[in-house]
């Protein structure tokens, strides 16, 4: 038997690339004793070469059922032998694996391998939890947890919670999974899952002492992330059903010993922070103490958010008593407990008027994390916290370099501010502030998080880069099967959880041989794409301003939204020019003004769509906080770029007031008594003379418009007009879904008795030329018809008019978002949902959703069922997603449903196609707009403001030449 091995593994790979062994036996034997543990037979030649490490030697092989090529590096070092192998393709990050292992530390490098994807540690970290075994991934879950990386703790945890699932000889808690998960998902900010995680918890009752006192503290950390601290102490003080031994309350173990409190108050050389020894093997009464300790440790922190800083100086006091008490508190897995407790104490002796004492505890807080978690979030948490001490003592210049490290450390990285967003608000506020900031400020705008749709677009991109089809075409493959192999996952998790028969027990057997052929062929489509160099060079982490503007025309102007902290910043650039400035609204603000304009446009009262007057003040006074400071250079340019973030993610912009008299000609017209209240003719409204799309981020922007366009050779594919399902049908007053009075998850079967005219679309077939076209209506329009469709991606323009199903059909159901199309004999269930679009394969430049509410989100978990591993529950990351996923460089998706009446809907989007031949996209859409908004009867934003271009909105619409058809008349 080999002595230590290691797994080499990627995020691209569903499985493990490459191994390293060491033995202290010889080479040889080394060799003969790795062969059985092999998933793949390997053949090898007798022809070794010198490795680029001295002493080693390269050996080339191949698979030896398959065509690929594999790699051993053989060699010794002070009488230990080595052997480092694995597929060929990932030469380099083997060789820099073996590298490391050699220095015991790691080493420098650079790994050449071929991506399909942006950063992505979930997916990272669910290959390396299915790599590892169960106690030791166990181990590294914990570890990500503690330095701060919550994304890739609850790939872990979830990833063991399906390996094990009936997995026989593992000593593993499901319990303690579940929980753990349920923990993650609160960190993210994912609260209702977490809830439910946690109740599913609390049914085991195991009887563990450990689980009982880790939920204990679990749930506590969740309602502070809630901002529930009455609650939190509540939970923490529940007396435990579980006993290891005789145990006292928590509040009656609260002490203060002298040797403690010389060690926290002393000089740095008596509070002897560091020196750990690596104790991984605790007693089940160790952890229960070490438990215990951060319990009391949640305790001091509510008391002190409470107000109470003597009795949460006593909890905190006696949490780092009692979790240095366990083994003199040489204990790795304490380090980030200590350092916690270190930083409330340093804001009580702040609070207290202590400065010295203040910084230096959060100093030594910092030293503890970056010995112990070098390179994390949580050593960029503790710097961030400094930080912002700093600066409110009046040191800016040690803030800045702080600030610019945690910056520089989280670029690229997802989730990668979860936790110290507070903290770092300060920072934004000082660079909003400094006029020669504005470089640093954008590139600190790139750590907030951001939709998962921005994802979506940057793998789009990357597979449009491809330059050959064979490379695209393995791009996609590689992506399509991860996402198989995600699917699969969720399925063999939920097998788990039922009553485990010999049926069951079969399903599982299969379901676990499909996953491992499905990870085989993953892992060599990333074999065979490395062959294509332009998949080989990795991005970027972050766009320079410089690279935006290189991007951008003279006549446009980029803007971008950032919330952090509550506090609300705008950045705003050209080709020449640059501004930031603070917002005089925080984040509660702006979501209260846009739930107020979106309640004047369309709510939902007494089973039906309601509009009222608009809110023309609120409108005005939202562009005056948002836009005022940049209005005049606005107001030179033709095209605007809007990055949204928060509330504004739900409200297009182009619906916002631009000056005062607009408003005051509205209010006096208003006031003679046969006015009309929902005459807004005239209004200066944003987007009347500024052609407007939405940009997810500023790399998304970039590559949307580096992206090729598309190389159909049919202009326009309408699809729409389902099938009723009934005798008679009714004519449809917005283009949505009927809630579903029952309760239950099911959309009602009348849903599809109300289909939306194909008059829409037979009028953007004229338009365009029906010989360059064509229209699936009716009977045809099925989704498995769509889904088999086997050259939609040959037409450029895709039009969808039919019912969107977004918002669920009951509240308590999660958010599945689907078109409606007609039932079939085929396997039709009259939907065409999310995780099918994503199945599609476009070559489109725009996609149209004419279609209610086709902005909104899909829920974290039916992102999860789609096989995409990042995301959800945020508007623009349902359809829209999904359709850029497929492959639509762009989406024209709308905010609200889209209307009927007056037939705005269909004026609107045919105005498009006769309006916008040789015009951009959002040219085409503004023209078409200003249309519905200078007549009286359609003015209102309700019928032509919900629509909004996400992506590249410069793109030619239509190809140039003169318009020779004529719009209709409106009725």
């Amino acid at each position: 038997m080999f002595d230590r091995s290691w797994a080499v593994v990627c995020r691209d790979s569903a499985r493990p690339v490459g191994f390293v062994y060491s033995s202290r036996s010889r080479e040889q034997d080394l060799l003969d004793r790795i062969a059985p543990f092999r998933a793949e037979p390997v053949t090898c030649t007798a022809n070794d070469a010198q490795a680029s490490l001295s002493g080693f030697r390269h050996t080339a092989c191949h698979l030896t059922a398959e065509p690929v090529a594999y790699s051993q590096i053989v060699g010794q070092q002070d009488g230990v032998s080595y052997v480092a192998e694995g597929l060929a393709a990932y030469d380099s990050a083997t060789l820099l694996a073996l590298k490391s292992i050699l220095q015991d530390t790691i080493a420098d490098g650079k790994i050449d391998v071929a991506s399909t994807s942006v950063e992505d540690p979930f997916a990272f970290a669910r290959v390396q939890a299915a790599t590892l075994k169960p106690d030791q991934a166990l181990a590294e879950g914990y570890r990500r947890n503690l330095s701060g990386n919550y994304a890739e703790a609850a790939a872990f945890f979830e990833t063991l919670q399906q390996r094990t699932s009936g997995m026989e000889g593992e000593d593993i808690n499901p319990h303690e999974y579940l929980i753990n998960r349920a923990l993650q998902k609160s960190n993210l900010g994912e609260f209702a899952e977490a809830d439910q995680l946690f109740e599913q918890a609390s049914a085991l009752n195991d009887g563990d002492p450990v689980t009982e006192r880790l939920q204990r503290n679990f749930e506590a950390i969740h309602l502070l992330n809630q901002g529930q601290f009455d609650a939190a102490i509540e939970r923490i003080n529940i007396p435990l059903e579980t006993a290891l031994v005789e145990q006292i309350a928590l509040t009656e173990r609260l002490q203060i010993t002298t040797p403690i409190a010389s060690r926290i108050n002393g000089s740095v050389r008596t509070r002897n922070l560091l020196g750990f020894v690596d104790e991984t093997k605790l007693s089940a009464q160790e952890r229960a103490e070490i438990i215990d300790a951060q319990a009391l440790q949640l305790l001091g922190t509510a008391e002190r958010l409470r107000g109470d800083r003597v009795a949460a100086r006593n909890s905190l006091i006696s949490a780092y008593n009692r979790a240095i008490a366990v083994r003199d508190g040489r204990v790795t897995s304490i380090a980030r407990l200590r350092a916690q407790t270190l930083a409330e104490l340093s804001l009580l002796a702040e609070a207290d008027g202590s400065m010295t004492e203040a910084e230096q505890l959060l100093r030594d807080g910092l030293d503890l994390l970056s010995i112990q978690y070098p390179e994390t979030r949580a050593v960029n948490g503790a710097k961030a916290r400094l930080a912002a001490f700093l600066l409110r003592r009046g040191k800016d210049a040690e803030a800045r370099r702080l600030y610019g490290e945690v910056v520089d450390s989280s670029l690229g990285k997802r989730s990668a501010i979860s936790g110290m967003a507070n903290q770092l608000a300060p920072y934004f506020r000082l660079l909003a502030a400094d006029e020669t900031a504005t470089d640093q400020f954008f590139k600190a705008s790139q750590i907030l998080v951001r939709p998962g749709v921005a994802e979506t677009q940057a793998v789009l991109s990357r597979e449009l880069s491809g330059g050959t089809d064979e490379a695209a075409r393995l791009f996609r493959q590689s992506t399509n099967l991860a996402r198989n192999i995600e699917r699969l996952r969720m399925r063999f998790a939920a097998l788990g959880k039922i009553e485990q028969t010999a049926s069951v027990a079969g399903q599982t057997q299969d379901l676990a041989s499909e996953i491992e052929a499905l990870e085989k062929s993953q892992q060599f489509t990333q074999v065979r794409l490395s062959e294509f160099p332009q998949y080989r060079v990795v991005g970027d982490r972050f766009l320079s301003l410089d690279e935006l503007r290189a991007t951008m025309q003279p006549n446009e102007a980029y803007m971008r939204m950032a919330i952090i902290g509550g506090d609300i910043f705008m950045f705003y650039t050209d080709q020449s020019a640059a501004k930031i400035y603070r917002v005089p609204l925080d984040e509660a603000g702006l979501d209260s003004k846009v739930d107020t304009i979106r309640a004047s446009i369309s709510v939902f009262e007494n089973g039906r769509n309601v509009t009222y007057p608009f809110d023309i003040e609120a409108a005005r006074s939202l562009y005056s906080d948002l836009f005022a400071p940049v209005s005049d250079r606005i107001a030179g340019k033709k095209h605007l770029i809007f990055e949204p973030d928060g509330a504004m993610l739900r409200l297009p912009i182009n619906l916002l007031v631009a000056d005062d008299a607009s408003v005051a000609r509205y209010l006096a017209r208003n006031e003679a008594p046969d006015s009309d209240a929902f005459d807004f003719a005239g209004v200066n409204w944003l987007g009347r003379d500024l052609d407007i799309s939405t940009a997810v981020s500023a790399r998304a922007f970039a590559d949307a418009r580096r992206a090729p366009q598309s190389s159909a050779s049919h202009q326009y594919l309408g699809l729409g007009r389902n099938q009723p399902v009934f005798g008679s049908t009714k004519v449809a007053a917005v283009r949505g879904g009927e809630q579903n009075d029952d309760g239950t998850c099911q959309w009602p079967l009348s849903q599809w008795n109300s289909p939306i005219s194909d008059s829409e679309l037979r009028e953007a077939r004229s338009l365009v030329g029906a010989e360059n076209s064509e229209l699936i209506t009716g009977a045809a329009f099925t989704d498995t018809g769509v889904l088999s469709k086997d050259d939609i991606n040959d037409y450029r323009i895709l039009h969808f008019a039919t019912h969107g199903l977004v918002t669920a059909p009951s509240p308590s159901c999660p958010a599945k978002p689907a078109l409606v199309t007609s039932f079939g004999n085929n396997g039709s269930d009259g939907l065409l949902a999310f995780d099918e679009i994503f199945d599609l394969k476009l070559d489109a430049d725009i996609i149209i959703l004419s279609a209610c509410d086709t902005a909104g989100k899909a829920s974290i978990q039916v992102t999860r069922e789609a096989g995409v591993s990042s995301g959800g529950g945020t508007a623009l990351d349902g359809l829209v997603r999904s359709f850029i996923g497929a492959g639509g460089r762009s989406v024209l998706a709308s905010h609200w449903p889209a209307p009927d009446a007056f037939r705005a809907t269909e004026r609107l989007i045919n105005g498009l196609f006769s309006d916008g031949r040789g015009h951009s996209i959002t040219e085409a859409l503004r023209l078409s707009q200003l249309d519905l908004m200078n007549d009286p009867v359609t003015s209102h934003p309700f019928y032509w403001a919900g629509f909004a271009l996400i992506g590249d909105g410069a793109r030619t619409f239509l190809p140039g030449g003169a318009n020779v058809a004529t719009k209709s008349a409106p009725q």
